[in-house]
Order: C-alpha cells, then sequence, then structure tokens
C-alpha cells in the first residue's frame, strides 16, 4: 500500500483553500482588491482578514497596502510560492481521490 500524501494544512482549512483557489486563477503578477476579493468570497472582513494573515505567515500571498488616488487600498496577490503549494495541493488531493491514478 502506498503512504498517501500529505495536504498543506495551511491551505486545507476550507476558508483559506477558497482563497488561495480565487486568487490561483489570476495572472501571476495580478493583484485583487480586499473587497473584491471579500464580495467573491462572500466572507466577513474580519474572517477574510485571519485567513489571509496566516496565508501571509506562510509566504503565500502578498498583502499589499496602498492608496488608490486619496483612499487607502489593500491589494492581494498569491505569490509564486503560494501558487506552487496550491499546485502541490491539488495534485496531493488528486492522488487521494484516484489511488494509482498517473499526476
Amino acid at each position: 500500500m502506498t503512504e498517501s500524501p500529505d495536504l498543506d494544512p495551511v491551505i486545507h482549512a476550507q476558508a483559506r483553500l477558497r482563497v488561495v483557489s480565487a486568487l490561483s486563477v489570476l495572472n501571476e503578477h495580478d493583484k485583487i482588491t480586499f473587497p473584491v476579493l471579500q464580495d467573491s468570497l462572500r466572507m466577513t472582513a474580519g474572517n477574510l482578514s485571519v485567513h489571509l494573515r496566516k496565508l501571509e505567515d506562510a509566504g503565500y500571498v502578498e498583502v499589499t497596502k496602498t492608496h488608490q488616488g486619496r483612499t487607502p487600498a489593500t491589494l492581494i496577490r498569491l505569490t509564486r510560492r503560494g501558487r506552487l503549494a496550491f499546485e502541490e495541493y491539488t495534485a496531493a488531493l488528486r492522488a487521494l481521490l484516484e489511488p494509482g491514478a498517473s499526476t
């Protein structure tokens, strides 16, 4: 029997998986504003902030505080490390769901 692949615990939490999944569809250097991400995920600001912090601490997302004109803006993007971690996570998930299938 082959050993089951480990799922990244940082990504595996449902809310963080949703965040990383949403960010993964953006191009590598594209950023999304906090309110747009919040609305698309239907999460509260506090909940999204907590999960972004965990992802940021792991180096999976980059959060940039800036201004658009005079208005403060928070921009979020998936880092290269985060993109790789998500690819590894999805490969591990596929291996769990389809044992014996080639990846």
